[in-house]
């Protein structure tokens, strides 16, 4: 599984709805699930950004489409970073020239 941290802002109608936004996190959670993703963990911040959730993925195309189906809901807009951990980096560090 790849590790994915996604950034997440409200748009007008999430902040208008903030009050349901456990809510959604629970139905994010269960759309990743039913892709075969785990969301990890989920956080509300404060600053630029107003969740950051971390994702386990099988693949890109799983990740992109749940980051799709979670955009077409109008509630936040995502960007969406691979992370490697230490490990994955130290080998990819191994493959330099």
């Amino acid at each position: 599984m790849a590790t994915y941290v996604m950034l997440m802002s409200f748009t007008d109608q999430g902040i208008k709805n903030v009050k349901d936004s456990p809510k959604r996190a629970e139905a994010f959670r269960q759309s990743a699930k039913r892709l075969g993703a785990t969301v990890k963990e989920l956080y509300w911040t404060l600053g630029q950004c107003d969740t950051v959730t971390i994702v386990d993925a099988p693949d890109e195309a799983t990740m992109t489409a749940l980051g799709l189906s979670l955009g077409t809901l109008g509630n936040v807009r995502t960007q969406t970073l691979r992370a490697f951990s230490e490990a994955e980096m130290t080998a990819i560090i191994g493959k330099m020239a």
